[in-house]
């Protein structure tokens, strides 16, 4: 695990071949190069172990908060793609797209030279390349997803070669499905354990390819690879038979990898306690300051009741208090935002008199340097390590990128978007994932006779389940439902509060709910895609700039 978490001390031996000139025609003795690096199995585990450091780590918590999900409490820029309120030189366009293609240039460069290293089986290096596969496929679909058409590069590129077009988006899905597609067969089934612990695997390969394959509307293709990652019997969903917990502990030191009690994780971002740290828990409960991710009244409204009905259809549901938002609710939702009565990190709340600040009861608007303050009147547990909040950068969570809970979604989803969902497919799907937390199972006919629509079901499940995943973006986009990032971010009922003096500072609409944020737009003839960055198309116009741009 050491060897695969700790990815930067290798990174700058492996950027061997960005561009080559022709004049170079030997080779340095005091660096490596192509001719005196690739000659043995060492080589190419050093050269495939470097390629893990383009996975994505918190960043892709980060993420969310280009959804509707959560709120930064700072103008953060991808708080700004989020609201539409950006342009071609917003730096973090420009970071992902040299993040990713520097990443591709060194898959490239790994594919077009592991084949000179002599090892005593070849199946070995073959099995390299595939991991390298794969994580070239993870960094070409987030850039189709940002950019949609971009340039195809598959190969080091010289000097000459760097000023290209981009390709059609089509043209690079087919490529990268049937990458994803040759790697799986150079790779493991097994989950990946000891020294290889967090390497990609076939399970990896497939799950990813239904990934991109259901972004990309190929249904087909997404419930095939779904269903083989299903029928390889080797993950399952995390579960100590605790409903109460088991959904939460996923995202602490409970479940991370190393401790092999995690079948479910399929891709992760590996950290080592003292080598591999984030910050993430402390900034989810940042016990001094407003905390980072603010939970909205969106998502908290998303979560069904227990009886499997939306909170506007419910009988359970009946608000008169800030407590009584969490009664009878779908149990993810208080192990994903923080009930009254938890432990958590956040230090003193907004209590008055706070006798025990190890516990959380009531939401804090005003900073006082003494406890953790919300912006929106709720907090996130899900991904809150409560010993990690203390100290800066001192978690060691393991990132989790795609998980088995996330296959099994995407197969009902793409049977039901190929129009044969049955309830035996719900069943060996979504219904395995409400079962873990002893959830009231989604039934067809239940769903008929209250009215409900199956596609928004789907959707909503997708929604709970990978909530801080970092995958609430790009669902919102490729179901076209870009209003929904025009619309205020709202929180909580000040009415609801203890004391709704405490609120007395915050901005609300004219039921009470607090609205957190305005000014948001989404323009469906741009905002779909990304701007091609600035600094890009001054390097090379034969880029051209996304419509709308």
């Amino acid at each position: 695990m050491k060897k695969i978490a700790v990815f930067s001390v290798i990174l700058s031996m492996f950027c061997l071949v960005g561009c080559e000139k022709d004049f170079l025609d030997r080779a340095p003795n005091d660096e490596l190069t192509d001719e005196t690096f690739w000659e043995n199995e060492e080589h190419l585990r050093l050269a495939a172990n470097a390629l893990y450091a383009n996975v994505k780590a918190k960043n892709t918590v980060d993420q969310e908060n280009m959804g509707d999900n959560t709120l930064w409490p700072s103008t953060t820029q991808y708080q700004r793609i989020g609201s539409g309120n950006y342009n071609s030189d917003l730096n973090t366009l420009n970071t992902e797209w040299t993040t990713q293609y520097r990443g591709i240039r060194q898959a490239n460069s790994f594919l077009a030279n592991y084949q000179k290293a002599e090892v005593d089986d070849p199946l070995v290096a073959e099995r390299y390349a595939a991991e390298v596969r794969v994580i070239r496929a993870l960094m070409y679909l987030y850039i189709t997803e940002f950019w949609g058409d971009m340039p195809l590069v598959t190969e080091p590129l010289n000097i000459d070669e760097l000023m290209i077009p981009r390709d059609p988006k089509e043209e690079v899905v087919d490529f990268v499905l049937n990458d994803l597609e040759d790697a799986a067969q150079y790779l493991p089934e097994e989950i990946p354990s000891g020294e290889n612990l967090g390497r990609m695997n076939k399970g990896a390969a497939l799950a990813l390819k239904a990934r991109m394959a259901l972004y990309n509307e190929r249904y087909d293709v997404a419930e095939d690879a779904a269903k083989r990652v299903m029928d390889m019997g080797v993950y399952e969903l995390y579960s100590t038979g605790n409903p109460e917990s088991d959904y939460y502990d996923l995202f602490t030191y409970e479940g991370k990898l190393a401790n092999g009690n995690n079948k479910e994780t399929i891709i992760a971002r590996l950290s080592l306690e003292d080598e591999a740290m984030h910050n993430l828990s402390r900034e989810i409960h940042v016990p001094d300051q407003v905390i980072r991710w603010n939970p909205t009244k969106s998502l908290v409204d998303s979560y069904l009741m227990a009886d499997g009905l939306p909170i506007d259809k419910s009988p359970l549901y009946s608000v008169e208090t800030y407590e009584d938002v969490f009664e009878n609710r779908d149990p993810r939702m208080t192990q994903t935002i923080l009930e009254p009565g938890s432990e958590w990190g956040g230090r003193y709340d907004g209590r008055e008199n706070n006798e025990n600040p190890e516990i959380f009861e009531v939401p804090k608007f005003q900073s006082d340097g003494r406890g953790a303050v919300t912006l929106t009147g709720y907090y996130f547990t899900k991904y809150a390590e409560p010993s990690a909040v203390p100290t800066y950068n001192r978690d060691f969570n393991d990132i989790h990128l795609l998980r088995y809970a996330e296959v099994l979604l995407t197969y009902a989803e793409a049977r039901f978007e190929q129009g044969v969902l049955s309830q035996e497919d719900l069943d060996i799907s979504i219904n395995l994932l409400r079962e873990r937390v002893a959830m009231q199972p989604m039934v067809l006919a239940d769903l008929e006779s209250n009215g409900l629509d199956l596609r928004e079901e789907i959707r909503r499940e997708r929604r709970v389940e990978l909530a801080l995943e970092g995958q609430r973006y790009f669902d919102i986009k490729r179901w076209k439902q870009g209003e929904l990032l025009a619309s205020d971010v709202k929180g909580t009922n000040v009415k609801w509060l203890p004391n709704p003096a405490m609120a007395d500072n915050l901005r609300t609409d004219e039921n009470g709910f607090i609205i957190a944020l305005t000014d948001r737009v989404f323009d469906p003839e741009r905002h779909y895609l990304w701007p091609v960055p600035l600094p890009q198309l001054e390097r090379n116009p034969d880029l051209v700039q996304n419509p709308g741009w």
